[in-house]
């Protein structure tokens, strides 16, 4: 059978949960956090932000649409993403955002999807899929989250994971989206003491775990870093995957750089 290629995603790493992805024509950011580092209260708890973006908006350039997992935690959505967001043509993200932050949010539940045209024809098709901001029955604490699947034809299939810890989440999305040409994995085993006892984020060895199950052929870790909750970090993903022996599958950028896939089918 005759292989073919996709168009090329470029993936440019800006720190936290942030990057940007162009892909067919298009550019997309994830959950924008551009500050500079600094305390967040949460009630009587806090978030600690421990390193700046690599890139800030200025040198960003203009965007189609922003994949925001959800905007009620500060190392989602951080003051200055918050302000870019109002600029931002488009930002997909829960019901609960959009109640919360209005019309600079459009709600795309669970398994919808909407069309983004390309500037040279055909579209990119965003698909929200479910996701678990820490263990099972933690929802009433942790809020609604959301995750993405990008695709079309003669395009790379990704997924996008927001701050979902459920591998059995990544199962039900393999079993309905998958194979996947590359996965965005959210990791860092984030610990708060909202969930003493529970990641809220993947850790390491299900970040593994979760390349395994969605067949991704190339992994580019966001989100285990820059902020002071998370519990594990670069050199423990890069063990769990090696010790996983997909080793070759993870792409662990430093902040501001990029890696660009260029794929066969």
């Amino acid at each position: 059978m005759a292989t073919t290629s996709t168009a090329p995603l470029e993936i440019t790493y800006i720190g936290g949960p942030t990057a940007l992805l162009t892909l067919a024509d298009l550019r997309l950011l994830t959950d924008p956090t551009f500050d500079a580092p600094g305390d967040y209260p949460i009630g009587s708890r806090k978030l600690t932000k421990t390193t700046g973006p690599a890139l800030p908006t200025p040198g960003l350039g203009p965007v189609d649409a922003v994949l925001l997992s959800h905007d009620h935690h500060a190392d989602n959505l951080d003051t200055s993403g918050r302000t870019y967001v109002t600029q931002a043509p488009l930002t997909l993200s829960t019901a609960s955002a959009h109640d919360r932050m209005g019309t600079p949010v459009r709600p795309l539940p669970a398994w919808h999807h909407i069309d983004l045209p390309r500037p040279t024809g055909g579209a990119l098709r965003v698909t929200a899929v479910p996701a678990l901001h820490g263990p099972k029955g933690s929802e009433p604490l942790v809020g609604e989250v959301t995750g993405f699947v990008l695709s079309g034809e003669n395009l790379p299939k990704i997924y996008v994971s927001g701050d979902n810890a459920s591998l059995d989440l990544v199962r039900e999305i393999a079993d309905r989206e998958g194979p996947f040409d590359v996965a965005l994995l959210f990791a860092g085993a984030a610990r708060t003491p909202l969930v003493p006892d529970a990641s809220l984020t993947l850790t390491s060895v299900q970040a593994a775990e979760a390349t395994t199950i969605l067949g991704a052929r190339h992994v580019v870790p966001l989100h285990f870093e820059h902020w002071a909750h998370f519990t594990e970090d670069g050199p423990t993903l890069t063990k769990a995957f090696a010790d996983a022996g997909l080793s070759e599958r993870l792409h662990l950028l430093a902040p501001g750089a990029s890696v660009t896939l260029r794929l066969l089918r």
